[in-house]
């Protein structure tokens, strides 16, 4: 990154929640950096736990939700001791969310052109004819045709596709420093999911906004992301430029994501490779590496004590006992070498 003014300090949250059957360990000891202008990616499967990271950043955590401990640093506060007002300062104004469904984020019985003008007039106090001639400006910069015609329309009349762009409108309102992005492409089609992504990294560059991307799928974030974080059981387990965790993977759950990822070269006659077994209960978190049992290549220290980080290069590092000099040398999958080696022979890059 050439810009390296860090804008968001995460570090060592513990989340929990109180339930019914007991308390659940959402986020255990999670820290990282989002830097201005930067795209940052938290990839992992349902439970792992990066919504829950991204909703503490937010301040819209349920209200069985505990911040045990840690610090999340944005312009020299910490949002952790931040009350409900404090927050209603930042969340939307300089901190944005686009969520999955957005259907969810919008009024169906409110027009569109009033969602937007309603998030201009109380976020910068302006009149109503210029917060509208904003909304349009902002639906046309999202890419909504006839934006004026379509400024009275409401939800129901509008694609799902359409539908999220309107969402980004109302994020990008406020003119936010920070959107984050909660799986906001899954409920689409793979065409629009492209457009969608293209657009916020059209978004971004231009206002040169720090955007932290929340998927479950790590092909997703392939040509968006800056930097990468796995997370696996409330942690992160690898993190790393992009090039970083799809050149030189590290951790064995990050290998197990990448090979489950279909690819242009996966035929309707291939078997996709699926993770075995199930993320653990974190009502009951395991000791040692969470993802041992479900690790082909675990050793008896993985279900024992939990790894360190590992530095792999100054910008790559991993959660791994596979990484300590005295462990056994072992190959990725063949499925993830035989994908590597093409995409290297693809593109030219030396690894």
């Amino acid at each position: 990154m050439e810009n390296r003014n860090k804008i968001i300090e995460v570090k060592n949250l513990y989340v929990t929640f109180n339930t019914f059957a007991g308390k659940v360990h959402a986020v255990r000891g999670v820290s990282f950096d989002l830097y201005k202008g930067e795209t940052l990616a938290i990839v992992g499967e349902s439970g792992s736990g990066k919504s829950v990271t991204s909703k503490s950043i937010m301040g819209i955590l349920s209200k069985n939700a505990n911040i045990e401990r840690g610090e999340i640093l944005y312009d020299n506060k910490d949002l952790t001791k931040l009350q409900d007002k404090e927050f209603s300062n930042i969340r939307g104004s300089e901190i944005g969310m686009i969520f999955q469904d957005p259907m969810s984020s919008l009024d169906p019985v409110m027009k569109i052109g009033k969602q937007i003008t309603e998030v201009l007039r109380i976020k910068h106090k302006i009149s109503k004819e210029e917060s509208k001639a904003k909304a349009i400006d902002l639906m046309k910069a999202v890419g909504i045709p006839q934006a004026e015609k379509r400024y009275n329309q409401y939800p129901f009349q509008f694609s799902g596709g359409m539908r999220q762009r309107i969402v980004i409108a109302a994020a990008l309102a406020s003119n936010p420093d920070i959107l984050i992005c909660d799986e906001p492409t899954t409920a689409l089609d793979v065409t629009i999911q492209a457009q969608i992504l293209e657009l916020i990294k059209d978004i971004q560059r231009e206002k040169n906004l720090s955007v932290m991307f929340i998927t479950h799928d790590l092909g997703v974030v392939a040509n968006v992301a800056d930097r990468i974080a796995v997370m696996y059981a409330g942690k992160i387990v690898e993190y790393g430029t992009t090039e970083d965790i799809f050149y030189n993977p590290q951790h064995p759950y990050t290998w197990s994501l990448l090979s489950s990822m279909p690819d242009l070269n996966t035929s309707s006659e291939d078997e996709l490779f699926v993770i075995p077994g199930t993320p653990p209960n974190m009502l009951y978190p395991p000791k040692g590496d969470a993802f041992a049992a479900r690790n082909r290549f675990a050793m008896e220290i993985d279900f024992e004590e939990e790894p360190p980080m590992f530095k792999v290069s100054d910008t790559h590092y991993a959660a791994t006992w596979l990484l300590h000099p005295k462990a056994p040398k072992v190959e990725i999958p063949e499925i993830l070498k035989k994908r590597i080696n093409m995409q290297t022979q693809k593109e030219g890059v030396l690894v």
